[in-house]
């Protein structure tokens, strides 16, 4: 057991407990820092995800604020997309050992994209009215879905990031749900995605289990503190510094 890698653990669990930023636009890039390699670093962060999202999951269920709806149509785009993502990934590093170069460049965009999407969340006055995509139901926006689910899947996939913010923004904006719905639905989809994708990297060895057990005995304890003292500090602030953080990680990575 490693104790700077579970105090990282806890630190990165408070975080997105007090704030609700995704731990893997904090921890990937934290991980490459450290001298890891990008691939396990991803693999590792999606099956760490996993875990974290299956708990979320099962609480979502049981207050029955999950689409299950929105979720099938998503995850029949984004599961197989990952999974020809990870494929990509390591066909590129039989052929052309770039591996590394692709996972940071890739990261450093997504990062950016989830740093815009982090502050549009956080800043954006909610309007009282639905737009007209908003009022169609599910049913009429099937093709649409798949094709977000695809495109965002295949992202995750690439640099295990924005299986939840890239998602919750689309669904803010795309679909008609109350929030603690769009959260659940967010979380399950996320399960599911990151999970696949996760079973793959640990297919051709991308997932460091010792350092995943390290980080999940400090996030943990560190999501429940977070949550609990969310309600008594400002998340807004926090939320923006947090985002100017990963903006900047992912400027430095390209």
């Amino acid at each position: 057991m490693s104790i700077g890698i579970i105090v990282m653990g806890l630190l990165i669990g408070f975080l997105v407990g007090l704030t609700g930023v995704g731990g893997a636009a904090l921890l990937t890039p934290l991980l490459i820092l450290l001298g890891i390699n990008p691939a396990i670093a991803v693999g590792t962060d999606l099956a760490y995800n996993s875990i974290t999202k299956l708990f979320g999951s099962i609480q979502h269920w049981r207050q029955k604020t999950i689409n299950f709806t929105l979720i099938k149509y998503l995850a029949i785009g984004s599961i197989p997309s990952a999974i020809c993502a990870v494929g990509v990934l390591h066909l590129f590093d039989s052929f052309f050992h770039n591996q590394e170069q692709i996972i940071k460049h890739a990261l450093g965009y997504v990062l950016i994209l989830v740093a815009i999407a982090t502050l549009i969340k956080t800043f954006a006055k909610k309007s009282e009215e639905w737009n007209s995509m908003q009022l169609k139901p599910v049913s009429e926006k099937r093709s649409m879905t798949i094709l977000i689910g695809a495109v965002l899947g295949f992202i995750v996939g690439l640099t295990s990031i924005g299986s939840g913010s890239l998602f919750a923004l689309a669904m803010l904006y795309l679909y008609k749900m109350r929030p603690a719905e769009l959260v659940g639905t967010d979380i399950a989809h996320a399960f599911l995605l990151v999970t696949a994708a996760g079973f793959v990297h640990a297919g051709i060895g991308n997932v460091d289990y010792l350092l995943m057990v390290n980080l999940l005995v400090g996030s943990i304890p560190g999501v429940m503190m977070g949550s609990t003292l969310s309600a008594k500090i400002p998340a807004k602030p926090l939320r923006t510094v947090l985002a100017i953080m990963i903006l900047f990680s992912g400027l430095k990575l390209i």
